[in-house]
């Protein structure tokens, strides 16, 4: 399961790092279950309504480029998301919640059960460790949380 959780947490590395220009983000809640694991990070910059589908975009580009097949897509004007699967199983997401906040999530196949560590990324942003529910995004940009498309 450790090897998973850093496959994840190498997952969910990239496509932030692919988001230009840059959000701030925190880690949320890591979770195991019989034999799979699911590493989280949840945006705390505010993505505006406008702005939703360019951001969704963005990582929906990426993964593709990168080989990751695309399950499904909400194309809710509120709550969009989209669903895809990487070359080795794992399943990931991108979905928006209230205030414009962005939820980024990865999880594993099957794997051998084993102890899980946090993740050793360190956010950039607040890390708002033991905060559960992390609070709704507050940090603006001029791009992401713009008004306009």
């Amino acid at each position: 399961m450790q090897a998973a959780a850093d496959r994840a947490d190498g997952i969910l590395d990239e496509v932030l790092g692919e988001i230009v220009p840059g959000v701030e983000w925190a880690h949320d809640q890591t979770t195991t279950g019989s034999c799979d694991v699911s590493r989280r990070r949840t945006v705390m910059t505010i993505i505006s309504t406008q702005r939703r589908g360019s951001f969704l975009g963005v990582v929906e580009r990426f993964w593709r480029k990168n080989g990751f097949w695309i399950k499904s897509v909400n194309k809710d004007v509120d709550f969009p998301a989209v669903y895809a699967r990487t070359p080795d199983g794992f399943g990931v997401s991108l979905s928006f919640g209230g205030a414009g906040q962005a939820f980024f999530e990865a999880d594993s196949p099957c794997v051998e059960k084993s102890e899980v560590a946090e993740s050793t990324t360190p956010p950039n942003g607040p890390a708002y460790d033991g905060v559960y529910p992390l609070p709704r995004p507050t940090i603006r940009s001029p791009f992401w949380s713009a008004g306009a498309p």
